[in-house]
């Protein structure tokens, strides 16, 4: 047998899968949609307000004591981002948003906590800085701060502004303060020695001429302190935002509506392809073992109100069980009186229904027909067309008298008695399970009990064990003309029915092709034109 890559990926399989479930898919995306949508308008408002700083760092630099203004060294690439993470600009900016009368009370303090956390975390939510400069460090800083008020936003955006021009102040009165510093110790000096009074009248004039002079330098450094400049200066104020910048419910839903649509669609994809269970025909055809129907599904309500036999009836079954009848008579006709053994891969696919579907199909048609419930352990005809046939009418199979159940009819042949269930349809069930029903088949003479009972029906069915189940099958089944294999859409495996297959062919059975069971029209369109092609009634346009 030759068989195609398992892992080969049929992007019409992928289409088929991801139609299938298109229903999950829009609904995880309206789920998802809806629940963004609700969560975003239930979020408090944010609102945004920015303000600029230009900053000048290729203006020249001038000494302290050579012009009436004292300038900032220049800033080195990342120095104001830095600086905006430190706590020389946080712990001043927190106090100022602490004190400010113009932010409400709750959102005071609600900064005030954000600002403390995101300054020990090292990382501004609240507060952002982007920067757009040339080589040389000169260019625009724009600050953006959030809160949950307009004038809070507003005011919040202004005292970050000041924070960063007072920390850049700070940097051009570091060279005034040193200066400061150095002429008050030298002055302190000259006033020790002036009070010692030891020196010559030529020394002592000297030192009073040197802190005049002294005295007149740090009046002069006072004068530049007042006149210290920094590199950035106000560019533009925030102004009071009109309108939250978030939250956004509708654009929120359209996105989680759109991540959820591609999250499901990715996972429908990911179970389609590593879905090996039959669904379609093209799933079998490497497994050279013709497909000869696709049967639709039944549903619940119509099979507990009326029966398998008459639901199927009524749900249009039989243009499916057509084709199947068509193809078996076809590959049989050279047989009288065949014998078909209906098996699966499992229990619950579905072949004790499809057999009285199948039987009933046949009976429409005018031919006879025998079914033979074989599954000894769990045998179901009986239960099947208990609804259909309430009046225990039984038939003669052969001799007078005799057994009523396949069990026994097995081990005296001869005198069988079948049960009349709709014209021109006979079942012998099952009987009483058993656990140890192989050894009756193994005692029967199978070949001699079917030669008897043949001849007076146009086909017999022979409703079997699973064969991956028990080896009933495999024993009965090489007494069968044909092998029916019944496979359920959407749950029998493929490599379940690779075994099945290799389990037939070792023990000589004549597999004559698979039946898909359970199949969803719907879902399966290409399967479903028949059930679909109703009689035209009258006065219909043609």
């Amino acid at each position: 047998m030759t068989n195609r890559p398992e892992q080969e990926l049929d992007l019409s399989v992928l289409w088929r899968g991801l139609r299938r479930r298109l229903g999950w898919i829009l609904g995880t995306a309206a789920v998802l949609a809806l629940a963004a949508f609700l969560w975003s308008r239930f979020q408090p408002p944010v609102y945004e307000a920015s303000a600029s700083l230009i900053a000048a760092n290729n203006q020249g630099q001038e000494g302290p004591f050579g012009s009436a203004v004292v300038k900032a060294p220049p800033l080195p690439e990342g120095a104001v981002n830095q600086a905006l993470q430190s706590p020389l600009v946080i712990g001043p900016l927190i106090t100022a948003v602490r004190e400010s009368r113009a932010i409400p009370a709750e959102e005071r303090e609600r900064l005030v906590g954000r600002l403390s956390r995101e300054l020990s975390e090292q990382r501004l939510r609240t507060i952002t800085l982007t920067a757009r400069l040339d080589p040389g460090g000169s260019g625009i800083y724009t600050v953006r701060a959030r809160a949950r008020t307009a004038p809070a936003a507003q005011t919040l955006a202004n005292l970050t502004v000041d924070a960063l021009r007072t920390w850049d102040t700070d940097r051009a009165l570091q060279t005034v303060r040193r200066a400061q510093a150095g002429f008050q110790a030298q002055l302190l000096r000259i006033e020790q020695q002036l009070r010692t009074g030891d020196q010559t009248p030529v020394e002592r004039q000297t030192l009073i001429s040197r802190r005049a002079t002294i005295q007149d330098n740090l009046a002069q450094v006072s004068i530049l302190e007042n006149s210290a400049t920094g590199v950035l200066s106000l560019l533009s104020a925030a102004v009071e935002p009109a309108r939250p910048v978030s939250p956004k419910p509708l654009r929120n839903a359209v996105l989680a509506g759109l991540l959820g649509l591609l999250l499901a669609a990715g996972v429908v994809a990911l179970l389609t392809v590593l879905d090996r269970t039959v669904r379609t025909e093209d799933d079998l055809l490497a497994l050279n073992v013709p497909t000869l129907a696709v049967v639709p599904r039944l549903r619940k309500r119509d099979i507990v109100f009326n029966g398998i036999v008459r639901a199927a009836r009524q749900a249009g079954l039989y243009e499916a069980i057509g084709f199947l009848r068509v193809n078996l008579m076809t590959t049989l006709h050279n047989r009288p009186h065949p014998v078909v053994m209906m098996t699966s891969t499992a229990p619950g696919e579905g072949k004790s229904s499809l057999t009285a579907t199948l039987a009933d199909g046949f009976a429409s048609s005018g031919q006879r027909v025998l079914i033979i419930d074989a599954d000894l352990r769990r045998g179901t005809q009986a239960a099947v067309w208990q609804k259909f046939d309430q009046g225990g009418d039984w038939q003669q199979l052969v001799g007078a008298g005799g057994v009523r159940t396949t069990r026994e009819a097995l081990l005296q042949p001869e005198n069988v008695q079948v049960l009349r269930v709709e014209p021109n349809v006979d079942m012998l069930p099952a009987g009483p399970g058993l656990h140890d029903s192989l050894s009756v088949f193994n005692q029967a003479d199978i070949r001699r009990a079917l030669d008897l009972w043949r001849p007076g029906y146009d086909i017999v069915l022979l409703d079997s064990a699973p064969l991956l189940a028990l080896a009933d099958g495999l024993v009965l089944g090489v007494h069968a003309d044909a092998v029916l294999m019944v496979t359920e859409y959407g749950r029998t495996n493929i490599q379940a029915v690779r075994s099945a297959i290799r389990r037939a062919e070792r023990s000589g059975l004549n597999l004559l092709g698979f039946v898909i069971n359970k199949s969803d029209a719907r879902e399966e369109s290409s399967y479903g034109y028949s059930y679909s092609y109703a009689p035209r009634k009258e006065g219909m346009k043609v």
